[in-house]
C-alpha cells in the first residue's frame, strides 16, 4: 500500500523564466520505499461452553423397572412361581423370560394370575401351569396399587384380584413390587379405586350394601365399565364394584371379614398380612421393607 509525502518548503523550487512572476511551480514526490501496513492485532479465541448436562427425569416405567429387576433377585432355579398381573409385572414377567432364554434359569414353572399375563408369559416362553398341579408355589412376585406401613395392601384395580389372593395364598413367599406413588398412610388413602368382585345377579345389591359399610368414609362406589359404557367381566365371569373412599378405611381387618360375608361378594382388594416383602423404588434408588 503506498503513502503520500508533502515535501518540505525547501525542495520547492520557483522560476520566473518559465512560468512568469505570478507562477509558481510546485512539485509533489512519492517516495517508493514508505509502506503502509495494517495494524496488527494480538489473535483472539472463542470457545463455546455448554451448560453443564443434567440427568434426564427418572420416569413412572423406569422406577417400575429398577423395582421388577430387584424382585427377580429372589428367583432362582426350579423354582414354581406365581406371575403376578398388572404394568409392573409386565417387567417382572419380561427379566424372568429373558433369565430362563439365556439359560440362567432352569426347569422354573409359572402359575399365572390373569389371561393377559399368561399370554405375556408364553410370548416370552415361560412353561406355565396351574394351581391345581401345583398347589405349593415357592415364590410369588406381584405389583400393588397401595401398600402401608404395615405392608397391607389395596390391589386388585387391573380386575385380577381374585386369582391373585388365591395365588398368593399358596405362597411360601409373596415380594410386592411398587414405586413410591403406591406408598399410603391407611388404606384407601389414595382415593383410588378398591374393587370388590360381586356376583352379577343383582350386582347392585351389594354395590349399596358395600357403600353402607363404608358411610363414615364417605366411601362411593360404582360399577366398573369398559369403554363402551358395558359392565367390565373379570376373568371368572363377574362384575367389579370400584370403592372410592375420602379418607382411609377406619378399620381394614373388620371390614375384610365384613365384606366376604356379604351374599354375592366373591372376593375384595384388601390383601392383609400377606407380603413377605415390598420393594419400593423411588428417584432416590431402590428400598426393601420386610417384616
Amino acid at each position: 500500500m503506498a503513502s503520500l509525502a508533502l515535501l518540505s518548503p525547501s525542495s520547492v523550487k520557483s522560476s520566473s523564466s518559465v512560468l512568469g512572476n505570478n507562477a509558481t511551480r510546485l512539485t509533489l514526490r512519492s517516495p517508493s520505499s514508505v509502506i503502509l501496513r495494517t495494524p496488527r492485532h494480538a489473535p483472539v479465541s472463542i470457545k463455546a461452553v455448554s451448560s453443564p448436562s443434567q440427568s434426564p427425569p427418572v420416569s413412572q416405567d423406569d422406577l417400575k423397572k429398577m423395582a421388577a429387576d430387584k424382585a427377580v433377585e429372589y428367583v432362582s432355579s426350579g423354582m414354581v412361581l406365581g406371575l403376578g398381573t398388572g404394568s409392573t409385572n409386565f417387567y417382572v414377567l419380561a427379566k424372568i423370560g429373558e433369565l430362563y432364554n439365556s439359560g440362567k434359569l432352569k426347569n422354573i414353572v409359572g402359575i399365572p394370575t390373569s389371561k393377559r399375563t399368561a399370554e405375556q408369559a408364553v410370548s416370552l416362553g415361560i412353561p406355565l401351569s396351574m394351581l391345581d398341579d401345583h398347589p405349593h408355589i415357592d415364590l410369588t412376585i406381584d405389583g400393588t396399587d397401595e401398600v402401608d406401613p404395615k405392608l397391607n395392601l389395596v390391589k386388585g384395580r387391573g380386575g385380577a384380584l381374585l386369582r391373585e389372593k388365591m395365588v398368593e395364598a399358596a405362597s411360601d413367599k409373596f415380594v410386592v413390587v411398587a414405586d413410591e406413588s403406591k406408598l399410603v398412610d391407611g388404606l384407601g388413602g389414595s382415593g383410588l379405586a378398591m374393587p370388590v368382585e360381586v356376583v352379577q345377579f343383582c350386582w347392585k345389591y351389594n354395590l349399596t350394601k358395600l357403600q353402607e359399610l363404608f358411610k363414615e368414609e364417605g366411601c362411593e362406589a360404582k360399577l366398573r365399565l369398559n369403554a363402551d359404557g358395558k359392565p367390565y367381566v373379570t376373568d371368572n365371569s363377574n362384575y367389579l364394584v370400584d370403592l372410592y373412599f375420602k379418607t382411609p378405611i377406619k378399620d381394614a381387618p373388620a371390614a375384610a371379614k365384613e365384606m366376604s360375608g356379604f351374599e354375592g361378594v366373591v372376593e375384595h382388594g384388601l390383601f392383609l398380612d400377606m407380603a413377605t416383602a415390598v420393594i419400593i423404588s423411588g428417584t432416590e434408588g431402590v428400598s426393601v421393607k420386610s417384616k
